[in-house]
């Protein structure tokens, strides 16, 4: 049993997926991340929305540990990620240890990075037999049943260039969750696509969700954080400004600044 399952089951609390508690981090003099707080519970998915610059994906990043937050705590299944903390002093905690609790996520970047001298599903199976030691049967037939997920099983053999933009990031997205992740998370995931491109993205993203997956989708689709999301969290100069339900929340903002936002989102869309 892994050893979050023993602490809950003793204690018979739910200990949330991420935990994000007075989050700082800086970048030189400036910071961008300014005290942040949230947590994110089984199931749940929560849209980060708000102005280019203001954070979201530097978030994303320090909850995947992919860049170093300077103050404050992530904790992922409520092991702390990062660090160690001993005698009222943190320390850097070792490649090993950092992978080792992070292991249950799965994170899609904006753009697909994607091998391209491998076929779709030597992409989504790389990690299967490097990391996971899984043989190649094995790691194809989970392989396949991921790019089933997404609708692009009859595409396993084609390679990267073969694809379009919406393909290949759906195939980003099998490759995710092929390790069988129980947390994912989402950086703008559509917004190198052309238009067209968006839905079928959009799409797969909110097949995931259906299924129960936990996620953080950081996104401008507005539509989208409206129709998926559990909760809307609206962030602006590296803080939360606002949060809660999307109907509620887009319908009757109570902030002025993220009134300014839907209006300008608004003006855009027309």
């Amino acid at each position: 049993m892994h050893e979050v399952d023993v602490v809950k089951e003793l204690s018979g609390a739910t200990i949330p997926p991420i935990a994000v508690r007075g989050l700082i981090k800086r970048f030189g003099d400036i910071e961008v991340l300014r005290g942040m707080d949230l947590e994110v519970q089984p199931s749940e998915v929560v849209c980060v929305v708000g102005p280019s610059g203001s954070g979201k994906s530097t978030l994303l990043r320090c909850i995947a540990f992919l860049e170093v937050y300077d103050e404050g705590e992530v904790r992922i299944e409520g092991r702390l990620l990062g660090y160690h903390e001993a005698a009222g002093k943190r320390r850097l905690a070792s490649e090993r240890e950092i992978d080792e609790v992070r292991s249950c996520v799965g994170m899609v970047f904006q753009h697909f990075n994607l091998w391209p001298h491998m076929t779709a599903l030597s992409n989504v199976t790389e990690a299967l037999r490097v990391v996971k030691g899984m043989s190649r049967a094995a790691a194809d037939e989970a392989g396949l049943e991921a790019l089933h997920k997404v609708g692009l099983e009859a595409f396993a053999k084609q390679y990267p260039g073969q694809l379009s933009g919406g393909q290949k990031q759906r195939v980003a997205i099998a490759r995710a969750l092929a390790v069988k992740p129980r947390v994912m998370l989402f950086d703008e995931p559509t917004s190198a696509l052309d238009p067209e491109l968006v839905g079928e993205v959009l799409a797969a993203i909110r097949l995931v969700a259906a299924e129960g997956m936990t996620m953080i989708v950081v996104t401008h689709e507005m539509g989208f954080a409206a129709h998926v999301a559990h909760r809307v969290v609206f962030m602006d100069e590296g803080r939360i400004v606002e949060e809660g339900e999307p109907r509620e929340t887009f319908s009757a903002p109570r902030s002025e600044r993220l009134k300014q936002f839907l209006n300008t989102w608004r003006e855009r869309s027309i």
